[in-house]
């Protein structure tokens, strides 16, 4: 969504908030009349991968450009499947750690990789390894003549001081933490893959995405309108809207390299945890009750190279503040799908 796009003041419907996520920008529009058909994106049935794939597709017609967008996920979920194939969007069942699947893949010149195991990982940790680490080295193989965007996290940094700048992409990657650690290994493994085989590559460190149904907006709206305590331990955090996320990582086609490039992506502001849950207390109507004690340090991006690069994102977290208010109040579904914002440890 561009920057001049008029935001609506509240968000009502499902659909009304996919045609929010999925409505492009004039950049990337012209961006999109760049890109030779077909784009494929691996992993494409999760949180995110469904919004993007439409997004891509919403961009590409605007743009007159007939691109075909291919989704690539096991598509456990009928409903999702049939949600991108209604609106345009070619879709692949393929197990991703299945070798010979992957191999049946269709050629591409653009890749964008959304593939990625968290939660669990304290339970059943070769699992997210495996996903992590074994995915990447089969599809750098299969793709290796093309170019790929990889999602990686802001998790792959140690903490770091809120008073400082941020990590940045140059910074050595010491997490804390399984999970973190086989994104790290996930990033290292494209890395080799792209010196191997003169691959550009780009690495998006994001650092969270959030909508209505879920995210760290969500789940501290949630707590404060069922009265239970918010925990202030991790006292920080950033976070940027889903579509201008999106829109980012598909523009992030034109900064692969060799080696690859690394971009932290997330809002150019930290924001207090006490201050978003007093702001929803406010819009909702309830009293706001906290727990823990507040750290001064936390997981903090810094996003100089993503202004530098892409620019800032455009949808104010103010707004997507009162629109997350007004979902929950109206009753809003959710993915049920918290982001445990509150974890120091590392442990998911």
């Amino acid at each position: 969504m561009s920057a001049t796009t008029r935001l609506p003041e509240v968000i009502e419907s499902e659909a009304a908030l996919d045609e929010v996520l999925t409505r492009p920008s004039a950049r990337l529009v012209e961006f999109m009349r760049t890109l030779p058909s077909p784009v494929v994106i691996l992993g494409a049935a999760g949180k995110m991968g469904p919004t993007l794939a439409l997004l891509a597709r919403r961009a590409a017609e605007a743009a007159g450009h007939r691109l075909t967008v291919i989704a690539v996920s096991r598509f456990s979920d009928d409903r999702v499947r049939s949600w991108l194939t209604e609106r345009g969007v070619q879709i692949i069942a393929c197990d991703l750690l299945d070798r010979r699947a992957v191999a049946g893949l269709p050629d591409a010149a653009n890749v964008i990789y959304l593939v990625g195991l968290k939660f669990g990982t304290t339970t059943q940790p070769a699992r997210t390894w495996a996903t992590n680490i074994l995915t990447p080295a089969l599809v750098s193989e299969h793709y290796a003549r093309g170019r790929i965007v990889a999602l990686s996290t802001g998790n792959v940094y140690p903490l770091a001081p809120f008073a400082g700048a941020g990590s940045a992409e140059g910074d050595p990657l010491t997490p804390l933490g399984e999970y973190s650690n086989s994104c790290v290994g996930r990033e290292r493994i494209f890395e080799y893959y792209s010196a191997r085989n003169a691959t550009p590559m780009a690495l998006i460190r994001l650092s969270y995405a959030v909508e209505l149904r879920y995210g760290v907006l969500a789940d501290i709206a949630r707590r404060v309108y069922a009265g239970e305590a918010i925990d202030v331990t991790n006292s920080r955090f950033q976070c940027i809207w889903q579509g201008d996320a999106n829109e980012m990582i598909i523009r992030a086609l034109g900064l692969t390299g060799v080696p690859p490039f690394s971009l932290n992506l997330t809002s150019t502001a930290l924001y207090s945890i006490r201050a978003t849950a007093l702001r929803f207390g406010e819009l909702l109507g309830r009293p706001v009750k906290f727990s823990g004690v507040e750290m001064t340090t936390g997981l903090y991006s810094n996003t100089d190279r993503l202004m530098a690069r892409l620019g800032g994102p455009a949808t104010p977290v103010e707004a997507i503040i009162r629109w997350t208010a007004h979902w929950i109040a109206q009753g809003g579904r959710s993915l049920n799908k918290p982001t445990h914002f509150e974890v120091r440890d590392g442990e998911y």
